[in-house]
């Protein structure tokens, strides 16, 4: 197949450009800050911060973790069946467009998060959007394949990342000047619509340039003609095909179990990086959102950086360096002072920079290794789903781990094993592919 015309990469591209906001106002930077804020009381005789929450008296930030390990759960459970009717049907556009403005509306209800008092509006909201984000991902890579040739699959997904990273960055942008100055927009000292109003405006953004993106993709093929029976049957009837294809793919199976351990990681350091460096490391707000930036400018490069390096030594080599640095960035985050603002600085710059290359790359490397198939979305749903219980998994030990001792470090070390798995399991596919060489399967040459 040859790679789709300008508009219509553009157009797959801009969606990273609409919905990364979410991502790094939402999971990365004010949002955390603010719930960390406004969530907790502080238990009597320990000083730690706690919040009651279902009867329940629940680390602050623990409760966070978990609320968002349920958000990923219900991602995981509903991605097969929604996706693999999506490509049945062919209407993955209106799947995307449905989840994308349920995300939006979700992050605009965030505008009535006011206090301790609205918690279950805050959790519930946060909830949903993570889902709403998450799912239409699904939806989204799978036009990967679809719109670029093999060959072009790196640089395509490596364009979107950066676009992500630099439409999120400047809306962040809007978003400090908001917080910055609260009298801009009305408040005041001890006001909350500065951060209130942020939300708000990543709901407007997400949904607006999302109705671009779609208007710029292609109509999808239907991947099956209807005859007759219960259309969620075949939904998992389809799922079962593609199970039965992957089980005969041993780099590919290899491939997916690095990816689900690895990957535990990297989206666990994302989604709790804000909380940690707030709550255990004390970096002051300020600081903090500084770092945050940081790790979004430094990420366009890496993207760019580490897709040039598979080409030159291969997908699976570029990606074990990069597990190599992830490594060592759980070991430093463990050692790192309390208060040592250059230091989170500098764990900052190294999180940027790999943390665009390893997804943009292992997005491609999948998308690489897939046969050929209309089948796209309910190929990339089980990468989905592989990712989404592994952040599931993820989520929860970090909470957990948290709870039990009392503090995130041990949390953040803990991670390291996962990494330390994930490497393990990469080199036994390019063992696997050294064996049984394949033209969809033999990418690290």
């Amino acid at each position: 197949m040859q790679t789709a015309p300008k508009k219509v990469i553009q157009g797959w591209a801009m969606y990273d450009w609409a919905n990364s906001v979410y991502n790094l106002v939402i999971t990365s930077t004010i949002f955390p800050a603010y719930y960390e804020a406004v969530s907790k009381d502080f238990s009597e005789g320990t000083g730690r911060a706690y919040v009651r929450f279902l009867g329940r008296e629940f680390n602050n930030t623990a409760l966070y973790n978990y609320a968002l390990g349920i958000a990923f759960l219900v991602v995981a459970i509903l991605s097969p069946l929604l996706s693999s009717i999506a490509d049945y049907r062919g209407n993955k556009k209106s799947f995307m467009n449905f989840f994308l403005t349920m995300g939006s509306i979700a992050c605009a209800m965030l505008f009535f998060f006011r206090s301790s008092n609205d918690l279950a509006l805050g959790l519930v909201a946060m909830v949903v959007a993570c889902i709403g984000y998450w799912s239409s991902l699904v939806f989204y890579n799978s036009f990967l394949p679809e719109i670029a040739a093999y060959e072009d699959r790196d640089k395509v997904s490596a364009r979107g990342f950066a676009m992500g990273y630099i439409g999120s960055v400047i809306l962040q942008v809007i978003c400090f000047l908001f917080v910055f100055n609260p009298e801009w927009v009305g408040g005041g000292e001890g006001s909350t619509i500065q951060f209130r109003l942020c939300f708000l405006l990543v709901g407007i953004w997400w949904w607006s340039f999302g109705q671009f993106s779609l208007s710029r993709l292609p109509a999808s093929i239907p991947a099956g003609q209807n005859g007759g029976g219960s259309l969620i049957k075949k939904g998992y009837r389809e799922l079962a095909k593609v199970w039965s294809q992957l089980i005969r793919m041993p780099v590919l199976k290899r491939f997916l179990l690095s990816f689900f351990f690895y990957n535990m990681g990297v989206q666990t350091v994302m989604l709790a990086a804000t909380l940690y460096g707030k709550s255990e490391l004390n970096i002051p707000t300020t600081n903090l959102i500084v770092a945050i930036l940081i790790i979004q400018l430094i990420a366009i490069p890496g993207a760019i950086a580490i897709s040039r390096l598979s080409q030159a030594i291969g997908n699976f080599r570029a990606l074990a360096i990069c597990i190599f640095i992830w490594i060592g960035i759980c070991i430093a985050g463990y050692y790192i002072p309390a208060g040592n603002v250059m230091a989170f600085y500098i764990l900052a710059t190294v999180v940027g920079f790999v943390m665009g290359g390893i997804q943009s790359l292992s997005r491609s490397t999948y998308s690489k290794l897939m046969p050929e198939t209309r089948d796209t979305t309910s190929f990339f749903s089980f990468f989905d789903v592989t990712e989404k219980i592994a952040i599931v998994i993820g989520m929860f030990s970090f909470g957990l781990i948290t709870e039990l001792t009392g503090s995130q470090r041990n949390s953040v070390l803990t991670l390291m094993i996962f990494f330390v798995i994930g490497l393990a399991a990469l080199f036994a596919a390019i063992s696997s592919q050294s064996r049984q060489p394949s033209s969809h399967e033999r990418i690290h040459d």
